[in-house]
């Protein structure tokens, strides 16, 4: 089968998803897909840059029923990879993240949006984020409260990385492309 392209992946992101907030969520969820590509997979990094852009697709259009749409648009381009990993990407579905890319969009959705959420409360946004900042937020249940840590833990444990490393990776990922992702601090 047939690899989605990356244009087609953004063409049907755009169709659905009309709110920055959410585009720019899905764009820094692939940029760290990218870069967990790059150290544990990097002939995949088309494969896990489309399946960090499309994994909340439906997200806006259809909540109540988010992933189901995205899910089986994904089985109908004949990408069951990218379905398994986007319907295992929310451990409370039950679905197991059993591949490395189901593994890696896990750890990878919740720690990319609250790295976002530090970079929008410090005044030099990204390029003044130290990982330190952002472990002593997760210990504050108040900050980005809807995050769920527990999500956080589960990607790195399933990927045998230490939380910090995670970090690390996002905040590198990140920082070139603060400006477009709204993370570029006042």
């Amino acid at each position: 089968m047939a690899e989605l392209s990356y244009q087609t992946a953004a063409q049907q992101l755009e169709s659905w998803t009309e709110g920055q907030a959410l585009r720019r969520h899905a764009r820094a969820v692939e940029l760290t897909m990218r870069r967990l590509a790059r150290e544990f997979a990097p002939e995949q990094e088309t494969l896990f840059a489309t399946t960090g852009l499309l994994h909340d697709a439906d997200y806006e259009k259809w909540p109540e029923d988010h992933p189901n749409r995205i899910v089986q648009w994904l089985n109908d381009q004949q990408q069951p990879e990218m379905a398994q990993a986007v319907a295992a990407h929310y451990t409370h579905w039950g679905v197991p993240a059993e591949s490395l890319l189901a593994r890696s969009l896990l750890a990878a959705d919740e720690a990319t949006g609250f790295v976002c959420a530090c970079c929008y409360v410090r005044p030099g946004g990204i390029s003044t984020l130290p990982v330190s900042s952002v472990r002593k937020k997760l210990k504050d249940k108040k900050f980005a409260a809807k995050v769920d840590r527990g999500e956080i833990q589960a990607g790195c444990d399933l990927l045998g990385i230490e939380n910090t490393q995670l970090i690390q990776w996002i905040i590198e990922a990140l920082q070139d492309h603060a400006e477009e992702l709204g993370i570029e601090g006042t």
